[in-house]
């Protein structure tokens, strides 16, 4: 490493272009197989993959929970993946930064010809919705991606990847007609859960138990909800009554483990009860 590279590394001062390079220089010297970190050299893109995936829920908690003075921090955590996968991508030749901020410009270009083409930008927003699905839908077939739902990214959450099927499988047709109908078929799968549970092995009882997640997920599509979005909502709902009810046990010299359910319980509708007012 020079001497201009180590200075860049260890100088926080500079605005945005500046940062970007220091930070790429930073990972380079991680991969440094001479003098770089052996864990970092260590890692590929399958290892990494994990931590991706992990610091973007960071960034959608901070988010969640109004944490602005963390957001930067969180964003940079995910920039930093970015990098890292890149790094890696150069140094097997397959693609670098500039290849990787090239695609996404020209994608957005691309897509928004309302804002960088002749198009017009009078549109509703679920006009311009329906339009960037047309554009993907045409670069899916570029690909040679002639099935509906090819191009569904498998390491997506299973609620968020079930609600993105489902869309995909709406745009042609295939779809229940009314909320009812969605009704309907989740008193089916529940009943065909109880089944499953009462008479069938492991195995067949997850199957069911999935087909009854993913109608929920259908459900929520029809009401206007992402089912992700609302369990994380409800996860975050839990965790806070279930704060209140250990505080109240603390309270009273207790500890989860010293109480039992009908006292819990009690405390637990008293937290609900408190945040309603």
């Amino acid at each position: 490493m020079t001497k201009s590279e180590d200075a860049l590394i260890r100088d926080p001062s500079g605005g945005a272009e500046r940062q970007m390079a220091r930070l790429i220089a930073i990972m380079m010297r991680l991969r440094d197989p001479a003098t770089g970190c052996p864990w970092d050299i260590a890692q590929d893109f399958a290892s990494i993959a994990p931590y991706t995936i992990e610091e973007a829920h960071e960034v959608a908690d901070a988010i969640a929970r109004q944490a602005w003075g963390e957001l930067a921090g969180e964003l940079g955590d995910l920039l930093l993946q970015v990098v890292y996968h890149t790094q890696i991508g150069a140094e097997t030749g397959k693609f670098d930064f500039a290849d990787v901020a090239r695609a996404i410009s020209d994608k957005m270009v691309a897509r928004h010809p309302h804002v960088f083409g002749d198009e017009s930008r009078d549109k509703t927003p679920e006009q311009q919705t329906a339009d960037w699905e047309a554009i993907k839908a045409a670069e899916r077939g570029a690909r040679a991606e002639p099935g509906v739902l090819d191009g569904v990214a498998l390491g997506l959450p299973a609620l968020t990847r079930a609600l993105k099927l489902q869309k995909r499988a709406a745009r042609v047709g295939f779809d229940w007609p009314s909320t009812d109908q969605v009704l309907a078929k989740i008193v089916e799968e529940a009943d065909e859960l109880v089944e499953a549970r009462e008479s069938l092995g492991p195995e067949a009882l997850a199957e069911e138990f999935g087909d009854l997640m993913f109608v929920m997920v259908n459900l929520g599509r029809h009401l206007g909800l992402d089912a992700e979005a609302a369990l994380r909502q409800t996860n975050a709902k839990f965790t806070r009554r279930f704060g209140a009810v250990e505080a109240a046990l603390q309270a009273r010299g207790k500890r989860p483990e010293d109480s039992d359910l009908a006292e819990m319980d009690a405390l637990w509708d008293a937290a609900k009860r408190a945040e309603r007012g």
